[in-house]
Order: C-alpha cells, then sequence, then structure tokens
C-alpha cells in the first residue's frame, strides 16, 4: 500500500485534532489518571494513521507525537535568490531540485534561519529581504502529512559565495522560470516557484498569506 494514498480523507483531521486535544491535555494536566488518558488518546491517533495509510506505528509515533507543550504548526523558511533573471535551486540526495530552506531552527528568527539555509545548503551570503508569502503547507503541496506546516517564502538578496558539497545537497544552479529541472514537489511546487518569480518582477506586491 502506497502510505501517502490514504492522506488525503476526513478521518486525517479527526486523527490530528485528537493529537491536538492530548497534547495540550499531557501539556496541562497534572493529575496521573488525566496523563494517562491524554496518552492513550495520543497513541490512539498515531494507531489511526498507522492502520489507514500503512505508515509504520514507530515512524508515525515519530513524526506524530514527539512533541511536548502547546501543539503548533512546525515552520519551514525557503530562501528566493536571483541572479540575473533567475532563481536558485539546489539539487537534494534524491536528484530533485528545491528552494533553500528547512525547519525554523530553535534560537533562529525567519530572517536568520533563510541566511543560514542558504549558506549551509548552497553556499551562498545572502540578505533576507521580503516576505514573499506565509502559506499553509497542506492547501498547496503533497503528500499531506500527519502535522501542519507553515511555510515562508522569503526573497533575498544575493551577496556572495560559492558552492560547496555538502551531507544536504549535491549542487547548485541558477534556472529560467521555463526551464526548471525536476521539483521536490513536496517542498516546492511549480506554481510556488512562479510565485517567486512573479514577486521578484513586481516590487509592488505585497505579501500573500493563507
Amino acid at each position: 500500500m502506497n502510505e501517502h494514498n490514504n492522506l488525503y480523507e476526513p478521518w486525517l483531521g479527526w486523527a490530528k485534532e485528537l493529537q491536538f486535544l492530548a497534547q495540550c491535555g499531557l501539556a496541562y494536566s497534572q493529575n496521573k489518571f488525566d496523563i494517562e488518558r491524554f496518552e492513550r488518546i495520543r497513541e490512539i491517533s498515531s494507531e489511526m494513521i498507522s492502520y489507514k495509510s500503512g505508515i509504520s506505528k514507530e515512524k508515525v509515533k515519530d513524526l506524530f507525537c514527539s512533541e511536548t507543550g502547546f501543539q503548533t504548526p512546525k515552520i519551514d523558511t525557503r530562501a528566493a535568490i536571483f541572479k540575473d533573471g533567475k532563481i536558485l535551486l539546489v539539487q537534494e540526495n534524491n536528484g530533485k531540485w528545491s528552494l533553500p530552506g528547512g525547519w525554523c531552527d530553535a534560537c533562529e528568527s525567519v530572517k536568520s534561519n533563510t541566511e543560514k539555509e542558504a549558506r549551509e545548503e548552497a553556499g551562498v551570503d545572502v540578505e533576507a529581504e521580503r516576505i514573499i508569502a506565509i502559506q499553509d503547507r497542506k492547501r498547496h503541496n503533497l503528500p499531506v502529512y500527519a502535522y501542519d506546516i507553515i511555510k515562508i517564502f522569503v526573497l533575498c538578496r544575493l551577496i556572495g559565495g560559492e558552492f560547496k558539497k555538502n551531507t544536504e545537497t549535491l549542487a547548485s544552479g541558477f534556472f529560467d522560470e521555463d526551464n526548471l529541472p525536476t521539483l521536490a514537489e513536496e517542498k516546492n511546487n511549480p506554481e510556488q516557484i512562479k510565485m517567486c518569480f512573479e514577486f521578484f518582477k513586481n516590487s509592488s506586491m505585497i505579501t500573500l498569506f493563507d
């Protein structure tokens, strides 16, 4: 069974809501019996996803039940860097291409994380200048994940630097809007790359958000 085939059905929303309620209960409950009940609710939510999707229970728990405290979406930053009208993409280990970016690390702001990821993945120094868009990932990218993600696309000014092979990326390159390589569409699809080009070309555009 393809582990993503069933991740678009209403039950996923129910399982995510159970997970959210259970995590809130674990964050704020003091009574040991209530804690046990909320732990069981959280476990049921992960069992639902494992059963319906074919993803192993261990993997679901790692992705879905590893956080503590009040549950909030994860933040993913993506750097849109242009040179001579072309956009910078990096080639990942699976051979597909994406905007430099990743999870916003603890102790980093959106600006500093965007600049850090560009440096680590593409070898370039940039200044993050404008927010292009703030998107709810599940509205734009497939496959649907068991947790929520907010994607922040940031227009950056290229300062300098050059690519060096690293553990995360194999290569980098600047590409025309009409001549893009095979994209890692779970991270950035053609519509999102087009959005970055439009924002780059039109300085009067305002930030888009869901």
